[in-house]
């Protein structure tokens, strides 16, 4: 009889050891969108004079970001909103959705990454499609006026 419950109980405890290793088995497709929900969060500040530039990027795995941007210059207006874009090597192409005189704008945004900061682009523009685009992307200059250090994002 001994033998028959010590049988049994070592049947459930195998019985049940067996279901939490099925509970614990995840699929290829659900790997895939646990890394593609995957994050980081990232904050960049530009300050010079009483000018300032603060950005803070959320990047998804594959490259896609998304955050908030505010241009803060010295007597003149306050632009505030957000970036919608994504990494192509070490290039940020975003929209900027932001907020100026009581006006919403898009503009198209770009900054090249050197180090552990950000140097904002600037070129020619054009209005496209209710947007400020660049005219030519390959002729843009990233000539340093503009290159936001990243910071600690709890500053």
């Amino acid at each position: 009889m001994k033998k028959k419950i010590l049988i049994l109980i070592m049947a459930f405890a195998t019985f049940i050891s067996c279901k939490k290793e099925e509970k614990q088995v995840v699929t290829e497709k659900e790997m895939e969108q646990q890394e593609i929900s995957v994050s980081s969060k990232d904050c960049y500040l530009y300050v010079k004079a009483k000018d300032t530039v603060k950005l803070t990027l959320i990047t998804a795995n594959g490259g896609n970001v998304s955050g908030d941007l505010i241009y803060n210059f010295f007597e003149k207006d306050k632009n505030s909103g957000t970036v919608s874009g994504m990494f192509k090597g070490d290039t940020l192409y975003a929209d900027y959705t932001f907020q100026s005189e009581g006006m919403n704008s898009v503009r198209e945004t770009v900054f090249i990454k050197k180090g552990n900061a950000l140097v904002e682009g600037f070129g020619e523009i054009t209005e496209k499609d209710n947007k400020q685009v660049f005219k030519d992307k390959k002729a843009l200059k990233f000539d340093g006026s503009i290159v936001l250090e990243k910071v600690d994002c709890a500053k």
